[in-house]
């Protein structure tokens, strides 16, 4: 039972991360670092190995666990369910999907209770193969994992932890060959990206995870659009830094290297950055990850809702601000349904789901944004989402600019020039001109002040940013 606890505990960990849009890395970077955070008894390969295999069919068994019944008879234990959804979900994985085709346990309550269902299940699985056409699921999920792959994989020198010229020398001993873009990569080979200071692209099936240089915290995996913020925020030495919504961290490290890029004591010294975390249990991923990054004495993490603790009179130290709030995440890979034209939701049914969800997002990007926009002292604000739909990105932009107190705060839109300017891909034109009818100059500007990538097409995830200015 010990070995399917710990598995529980790393899939309610990859789950919570995926609906908040904040999975990053690879899934055994994933399973690895949480093993860690929890301290699972278990032999982390073995664990990487049942929790890779369960997560990769996980659609299709919450599918047929659901028709079967299964989870609608779980025995109650003070009024909540006595087995967790998840523990139930291995189970069915070893019994269902598993080489061994049985459960890898003694005697024990939950076993039992999803024994009881075996025919269901079996019966489930079938119809499911049948509907889809298979004779087995990896037929599917085979097809899910070339649609999920990055076309490359990013990674970032970590100055806090390394002389940057010397990791250069070090990756170039390992990657013999230097390509002049992301797209001729091949195994062995390197890309030095135009973009973003101290990041390359390698191919993806680089095991850059078993190098000496990923284990020390010199190089950082870290998607290329993921980079843009703290590349357009690019803090001083002097500057004080409000990460808003930081974890897992990747981007509080990047602001810590820049921060550290230019100053004279390499060490710190001072706390530059607050980095807020609703989540206790994520902000104690950020606090590793900062540790680990080198930049520990720098950041400073506030655990709490940001727009509840960060009380303007209390930031008056505060120069400049870093938003990536929680948002749909629709530019990560694999973000598929199992919805067949036979039993999903009318088109129409859909469409409206995801507008009440899309309203409800932007309303608190919105929100979180303007928050920050209220430190006395900030001059400047990066606002980005790994989304592709505008109204998480270019509409929440407009509501800002349109906004009474924004205005009286004097901020605006930094022009493309200090925004990534050599990016090709920027915000959508016809966004702008929906409001600023009248000023097609102007609204070429603003579309222009905003950055986007699409997702795979350009590199990596789906991303957008930009930049406020006072």
């Amino acid at each position: 039972m010990d070995f399917y606890r710990d598995s529980t505990w790393i899939l309610e960990y990859l789950e919570a991360e995926e609906k908040k849009g904040t999975l990053s890395g690879s899934l055994q970077s994933n399973v690895l670092k949480s093993c860690a955070k929890y301290k699972v008894k278990n032999n982390p390969k073995h664990i990487y190995a049942v929790v890779a295999s369960c997560w990769k069919y996980r659609m299709y068994l919450e599918r047929i666990m659901q028709k079967s019944g299964l989870l609608k008879t779980i025995p109650q234990k003070k009024g909540k369910p006595a087995f967790s959804r998840l523990t139930i979900m291995l189970l069915c994985h070893d019994l269902l999907i598993s080489r061994q085709k049985r459960i890898q346990m003694g005697k024990h309550p939950i076993k039992d209770y999803v024994l009881k269902h075996k025919a269901r299940l079996h019966a489930e699985l079938v119809k499911l193969k049948l509907k889809w056409k298979v004779k087995e699921l990896s037929e599917l999920t085979d097809k899910d994992d070339q649609d999920d792959t990055t076309p490359v994989r990013w990674i970032r020198i970590n100055p806090l932890k390394c002389e940057v010229s010397a990791t250069v020398e070090q990756l170039n001993k390992k990657f013999t060959h230097r390509v002049d873009h992301w797209n001729q990569l091949s195994p062995g080979s390197i890309y030095y990206d135009e973009y973003v200071p101290n990041l390359f692209g390698i191919h993806p099936s680089e095991k850059i995870t078993s190098h000496d240089l990923y284990k020390q915290g010199k190089i950082i995996i870290q998607d290329r659009a993921s980079c843009f913020p703290a590349h357009i925020l690019n803090p001083g030495k002097d500057d004080v830094v409000m990460d808003t919504c930081a974890a897992p961290g990747n981007k509080t490290t990047h602001i810590a290297a820049r921060i550290m890029g230019c100053s004279n004591n390499p060490k710190g010294g001072k706390v530059q950055i607050h980095a807020f975390e609703k989540e206790p249990a994520r902000a104690e991923v950020l606090q590793k990850m900062t540790l680990q990054a080198g930049c520990g004495s720098l950041v400073k993490i506030h655990v709490g809702d940001f727009t509840q603790l960060a009380v303007p009179d209390l930031f008056k130290d505060v120069t400049a601000a870093l938003v990536d709030p929680s948002c749909s995440g629709s530019g990560i890979f694999g973000r598929k349904s199992l919805d067949s034209p036979d039993d999903s939701p009318s088109q129409e049914l859909r469409d409206q789901r995801l507008q009440d969800r899309l309203s409800r997002l932007s309303s608190f990007q919105f929100q979180v944004v303007k928050h920050a926009m209220g430190m006395p002292n900030a001059r400047k604000i990066v606002y980005s989402t790994c989304s592709v739909h505008a109204e998480e990105n270019e509409r929440v932009v407009i509501d800002l600019l349109l906004d009474s107190k924004v205005k009286e705060w004097g901020w605006q839109l930094s022009p493309r020039s200090e925004v990534v300017p050599t990016w090709p891909r920027r915000g959508i034109v016809d966004e702008f001109e929906e409001v600023f009818r009248n000023d097609k100059l102007k609204c070429r500007l603003l579309s222009e002040s905003c950055v986007r990538a699409l997702p795979r097409e350009d590199g990596g995830i789906g991303f957008f940013a930009v930049c406020f200015q006072r």
